[in-house]
């Protein structure tokens, strides 16, 4: 929507080691030219700008590998590029994702002074046990030291952790999740374990050698994490993600709330006014496409107006706020009656899964870990 601002996805696509439940560890690399890679995100970025004049970044996410190992001169160059080319909306959030390793917390205040004001800190279990089996290559200690520079360097701080792991009991979660609470961030994005396919865990669970919790097991733990938080004064406003009001995180509202946001670097989606767009994965291609053309793009492709609804449907019923469906009809000129199933919404409505008020379509908790299915029961 013209005017509206921006969020602006900015991916670094390196990882520091393989990684057991992800899909990044073709991208661990022993060193990289970083110039070379900061003056190709330079002009992905121009790119994006070129298309979308007039319209102020609210919000701007360093993601994907470990962009916390970017030099802090690179995030500060597309940080002044952004600016020059968009402008900022007051109060702009600019988020990296980091690891909570020492060698990482060593450039959070060079990091912040670059202008970045909000880290996401992926500390994923307060066990070292437990650290050891998703792959990571820090401690407990070495995570609380890395969070301790980071509240110290950053105005906002959040906190990442994995549970319904194996063999992981309702005790030890709630344990975990009260130390969680008592390190006075404002924010926890808190993660059931999934199993991804093509990765180690996947195998693992294949062969029966990996003892996942039950989805009844599962469920109680979901419904006591949002029984806690809520009770702190964190309450869930997405399925996985905390905050106390005014502390949630506007990049990703953007996505739940499907406004438009720009994607640069390997392997980035946007999506910008009616379109789709991708960036090539594979770094050196991305690289040699952003030499060639001036932009990393693979495919820019229009969405049917159907296709959209689904999307906003999709995202918007994660949140506890529900979405107004009267805004998706105009945003598609669909019907409300051609996008939803009234009477699935109905039937639904009487286990207590979903409600809709007038036009404003809400998952109530009980429906939340079942969304899937219920967006397969009402989206026409």
């Amino acid at each position: 929507m013209v005017g509206e601002p921006l969020a602006l996805y900015v991916h670094w696509p390196f990882c520091v080691s393989k990684c057991p439940y992800c899909d990044f560890n073709s991208h661990v690399r022993a060193e990289i030219d970083e110039a070379a890679w900061r003056d190709a995100l330079l002009a992905d970025l121009a790119h994006e700008a070129a298309l979308t004049p007039g319209r102020p970044l609210g919000s701007i996410f360093f993601g994907g590998g470990t962009p916390s190992l970017m030099a802090p001169a690179t995030v500060a160059a597309v940080l002044d590029a952004a600016e020059r080319h968009w402008g900022f909306a007051p109060g702009i959030e600019i988020t990296l994702e980091a690891n909570p390793s020492s060698v990482e917390a060593a450039n959070f205040h060079a990091l912040a002074s670059a202008g970045v004001n909000r880290v996401s800190l992926g500390l994923q279990a307060l066990d070292d046990r437990a650290l050891h089996f998703l792959g990571r290559a820090h401690g407990v200690a070495e995570s609380l030291a890395a969070l301790d520079t980071a509240q110290a360097a950053f105005r906002r701080v959040s906190v990442d952790l994995i549970y319904a792991r194996p063999d992981q009991s309702e005790a030890q979660w709630l344990a975990e999740l009260g130390q969680a609470l008592s390190f006075g961030t404002e924010h926890l994005s808190l993660y059931q374990l999934t199993i991804e396919p093509g990765t180690r865990f996947a195998a693992l669970a294949a062969k029966g050698e990996l003892p996942t919790l039950g989805s009844d097991e599962a469920a109680h733990l979901f419904e006591i994490t949002r029984a806690v938080t809520a009770e702190a004064g964190i309450p869930a406003y997405e399925i996985s993600n905390h905050a106390r009001p005014g502390a949630e995180s506007r990049h990703n509202l953007a996505y739940w709330r499907y406004r438009d946001y720009l994607g640069v670097g390997p392997g980035a989606h946007g999506r910008r006014g009616h379109l789709a767009s991708l960036r090539r994965k594979k770094p050196e291609n991305w690289l040699e496409a952003v030499a060639r053309n001036g932009h990393g793009l693979e495919s820019e492709e229009p969405l049917a107006p159907f296709t959209r609804a689904e999307e906003a449907l999709l995202m918007g019923l994660r949140l506890d706020e529900g979405l107004d469906l009267a805004r998706i009809a105009t945003e598609t000129g669909l019907s409300i009656d051609a996008i939803i199933d009234q009477p699935a919404i109905d039937r639904l409505s009487i286990h207590g899964l979903i409600v809709r008020e007038g036009d404003h379509l809400t998952v109530r908790e009980a429906g939340m870990l079942l969304l899937d299915g219920i967006l397969a029961e009402i989206v026409r």
